[in-house]
């Protein structure tokens, strides 16, 4: 009771969870906070690197394709004029001439190029910073009057054809000032991380929307479900997950309704069965009270064996209860499975004389299995009760013992309605009966199969039925036979 009341108190005082929507909408949040910092790093941050690597590129990609014809010097003149155009660098290419730079193509497109103001001996500092750099410089010049401070930047390189001639290509390009553009988008993040975050609202709203109704409207018939309304329908809606949820519970709720219906009939059923001898030995007990010369041994048989029938009905019950809960083990041991089919078959005599049954048992020799003997006995025991309540008017029940690759099969066969193929699955079950007028047990307590399934379970024994409308049933169970070796054989290993 004080664990009960414990899980009760944890579940009474723990926090409530989150809504989906509010859950939707802080995953979005943090997806549009995280999407906004890398645009910030690479857009405001890092623009100033991107673009002058973007320059540099440049720089390389012409000096490459000028050079890509350097056999050729018309052709080199040609690809100076067209990158200068492309690209809007002032280019100049100088072939050096018995240690003179002699100039053969020069492109002045902009109107504040330095690379065209640049004296001989400045052309000469740069070349001998790219000699002693392996044939590439880069130098950045601010201009001297630039309220903007614009950078300019001279590019060279050196290259040798296969005559071993050596050309210098200087190229010149003005960096931009992106101040003004970073101060701009800075400006309108705070505006896009609003606009963001309330799209974000709007979507999770509407996601969650969708999402949810169906989850309430199942929430709402879960509840008609917990109350004993079995009819309650669970509507998925268009959602794959959601619609399997659905199926899973309109299942469940079908199930509840069967096991309700089943237990209440088991209630209805035991309740029969325990009032019955109660009024009998109550009857009974009153008549050898009441009337003078009613002591006969006769009226206190029928108390004495309604008594028994009482325990009897009582003991399934708490063997059943036992091995549905898992506390019945089945303690294992060696023993001859046809001598304790046989032993139960004694039990019948007087049935056999009193009431015209015919059992017989078809057994060719004797079979050990590894097993708890009580518990098969009463699996025998409970199939034979089983088969007399049923058998036809012949009131025949064979029992058939049959050997095969290591394997025995007990069969118990009778010749009465039989079951239908729609009821197999479920005569196992303690709560089921395929004729619903319940009516008294002639031998046994009428819970024999749901003792019997147990039973065989705890064995992880391969057990059933084979029945046809009309022709009677077979239930059968199987075990791996165990071998024996007597005394003599093991003093002769």
């Amino acid at each position: 009771m004080a664990q009960k009341s414990k899980a009760r108190n944890k579940r009474k005082y723990a926090p409530r969870a989150t809504g989906i929507s509010w859950r939707l909408f802080g995953t979005l949040v943090l997806f549009v906070l995280l999407s906004l910092i890398v645009i910030w790093i690479f857009q405001i941050v890092l623009l100033n690197d991107f673009y002058e690597q973007s320059k540099m590129a440049e720089f390389v990609a012409n000096g490459e394709g000028i050079f890509a014809n350097i056999d050729n010097e018309e052709k080199m003149k040609e690809s100076v004029y067209k990158y200068s155009a492309q690209t809007d660098m002032c280019i100049r290419l100088f072939k050096a001439v018995d240690g003179e730079a002699k100039e053969l193509a020069s492109s002045d497109i902009s109107a504040g190029c330095m690379l065209h103001h640049v004296e001989a001996y400045g052309l000469s500092q740069l070349y001998k910073h790219a000699k002693q750099n392996n044939g590439v410089f880069t130098k950045n010049i601010a201009k001297p009057v630039d309220e903007n401070k614009h950078v300019n930047t001279i590019y060279v390189s050196l290259e040798s054809n296969s005559k071993g001639y050596e050309y210098i290509l200087m190229m010149e390009s003005e960096l931009i000032p992106l101040n003004a553009t970073v101060m701009t988008l800075q400006r309108q993040f705070g505006w896009i991380m609003c606009i963001l975050i309330m799209g974000a609202l709007i979507v999770a709203l509407a996601i969650s929307k969708i999402i949810c109704v169906p989850l309430q409207k199942m929430s709402r018939s879960a509840h008609r479900l917990a109350k004993g309304d079995y009819k309650a329908e669970f509507d998925g809606g268009t959602y794959k997950e959601a619609a399997e949820l659905a199926e899973a519970l309109n299942y469940a709720a079908d199930e509840l309704a069967k096991n309700d219906n089943l237990q209440r009939e088991l209630v209805a059923n035991i309740s029969h069965d325990l009032r019955t001898p109660l009024t009998m030995i109550k009857g009974y007990g009153e008549v050898i009270r009441d009337i003078p010369g009613e002591n006969t041994p006769e009226n206190v048989q029928v108390i004495i064996d309604e008594t028994e029938r009482l325990t009897e009905l009582v003991n399934d019950m708490l063997d059943l209860s036992k091995i549905r809960a898992g506390t019945r083990k089945p303690e294992r041991e060696s023993f001859n499975l046809t001598e304790t089919v046989g032993a139960v078959l004694k039990r019948y005599e007087k049935l056999t004389e009193k009431d015209g049954y015919q059992i017989s048992f078809d057994a060719d020799g004797d079979v050990f299995i590894n097993a708890d003997r009580t518990m098969i006995l009463q699996v025998v025991y409970n199939l034979i009760n089983n088969a007399l309540n049923y058998t036809g008017e012949d009131k025949k029940v064979s029992i058939v013992q049959s050997v095969w690759d290591n394997k025995v099969r007990i069969s118990v066969i009778d010749t009465g309605d039989g079951i239908a193929e729609k009821d197999i699955p479920y005569i196992w079950d303690r709560y089921y009966k395929v004729d619903k007028v319940h009516k008294r047990a002639k031998i046994g307590t009428g819970l024999g199969l749901s003792i019997v399934k147990g039973i065989l379970e705890s064995h992880e024994a391969v057990y059933g039925v084979e029945s046809r409308v009309g022709e009677g049933s077979n239930f059968w169970f199987e075990f791996e036979m165990f071998n024996v070796v007597d005394d003599s054989e093991m003093a002769e290993r």
